[in-house]
């Protein structure tokens, strides 16, 4: 229990006592116990194996047990497997204690809308009424306990300890609650508990390929965090650049409508387009004074190593294209190819929007940082020359709905020169 503060350990002291009064009834119920350890141990099985395997807890079975036993009984069915999972012994006995009530909840909530016999004698449509309404009485009690934790052990604002945390899990736990309810009903049938426990099978099977796609999505956000940070340490000066250039491509990409997938695929373009300058001498990206034209030629090359570097990375998408391009302008007039109009791909307009959007709004060794309106004015007064009117015009409309408090990114400040373009090293 050592590093949890004195009221956190209250707060789950009282939440195991609300749970041992959950289950004080449990002798003078009539309960196939045979049942309940049946499910108790299968619930601890799954909980260890989707803990180390999947990183998640695995709700149909206690939600199975909800629709099968009586209250005391059902919140019973989780406290062994949540006793036995790893961590400490606090956070065991916190895991214990909030499952029970939420599950004892749903339970309460089932059979007092008569949802036992409509597993026993199959009533559908019926039956998904109590089973739909135990699993919200389930998700709400998880919902104000989570919430509530992070209120009194980590004073989270009670706002945002709450915020969306009952929408974002109430489509996973209703998935899990239909799982559940197709194991009670063939549990009440006449094939048994064997045929209620093939249910798991496309459930597990399920949840192992969504755990794949999420270890792929977590080795992608890996590669991208990496090469960023190798960029930020390069140049210190735009420490953060890459993290705001990508959330104001995901702005524009939102308010132009693009689906969500693609939002994100440009998100990851504005972290990376300026990947290519661990490829430029350092002495050239933290230099104060002018650059030469051959510096700047250099400088100038960073779209095109930055293309090579993410090049063979596959689930970057169109992603690459605006590394390559971001430094494109409409006229023409830009790098590395002088593209013009819609020879640039939208991708690279939308990042160069960001980008300008940024550097205009961050302190650099060049340049002192501008306000917000300033630096939109002056992306207004280049669009349709160096920017597509269509990217300005989403950002302006995005900034004014959310607003923008850019960070300022260097770590000693110096005297800036002056410059009237938006042009980005």
């Amino acid at each position: 229990m050592e590093g949890i503060p004195v009221r956190a350990r209250v707060y789950v002291a009282c939440a195991a006592l609300g749970a041992l009064l959950c289950l004080l009834p449990l002798p003078a119920v009539r309960t196939p116990w045979w049942a309940l350890a049946l499910l108790a141990a299968l619930y601890a099985g799954c909980e260890q194996i989707a803990r180390r395997r999947f990183a998640g807890t695995f709700y149909p079975v206690l939600l199975a047990g909800a629709f099968l036993l009586p209250p005391p009984a059902a919140a019973l069915v989780a406290v062994p497997g949540a006793l036995l999972s790893q961590g400490a012994g606090v956070r065991r006995l916190w895991r214990a204690a909030q499952l029970a009530l939420a599950v004892w909840a749903a339970a309460r909530v089932h059979w007092a809308l008569g949802g036992r016999d409509a597993v026993v004698a199959p009533d559908f449509p019926y039956a998904l009424l109590p089973a739909g309404a135990a699993v919200l009485a389930f998700c709400l009690v998880l919902t104000v306990l989570d919430g509530s934790i992070l209120v009194v052990a980590e004073r989270v604002p009670a706002r945002r300890a709450w915020r969306g945390l009952f929408l974002r899990s109430l489509a996973p736990i209703a998935v899990h609650g239909l799982a559940g309810l197709m194991m009670a009903v063939l549990w009440r049938s006449p094939y048994g508990p064997v045929a209620a426990l093939l249910v798991l099978l496309p459930m597990g099977v399920s949840w192992w390929v969504f755990a794949q796609v999420h270890r792929e999505r977590a080795a992608h956000q890996a590669t991208i965090r990496a090469l960023v940070q190798a960029v930020d340490i390069k140049d210190g000066y735009t420490r953060g650049h890459s993290e705001r250039v990508g959330q104001a491509s995901m702005m524009i990409a939102r308010e132009l409508g693009m689906d969500a997938e693609r939002v994100e695929v440009l998100r990851f373009a504005g972290i990376l387009h300026d990947v290519g300058k661990l490829g430029v001498p350092t002495r050239l990206l933290r230099k104060d004074g002018p650059l030469t034209p051959e510096e700047r030629r250099i400088i100038e090359l960073h779209p095109e190593y930055g293309h090579e570097m993410v090049r063979g990375i596959s689930f970057l998408g169109e992603a690459r294209g605006a590394v390559l391009h971001h430094h494109e302008r409409l006229d023409g007039s830009g790098y590395p190819y002088g593209l013009v109009g819609a020879q640039i791909p939208e991708s690279a307009r939308v990042v160069a929007v960001a980008d300008a959007f940024d550097a205009m709004t961050s302190n650099r060794s060049y340049s002192r940082a501008r306000p917000v309106p300033v630096a939109l004015a002056e992306l207004e007064r280049c669009a349709g020359t160096h920017f597509d009117p269509r990217m300005v015009q989403a950002l302006v409309r995005s900034v004014a709905r959310h607003g923008w408090h850019p960070a300022v990114t260097a770590e000693a400040p110096r005297p800036p020169r002056p410059r009237s373009t938006v042009v980005q090293r």
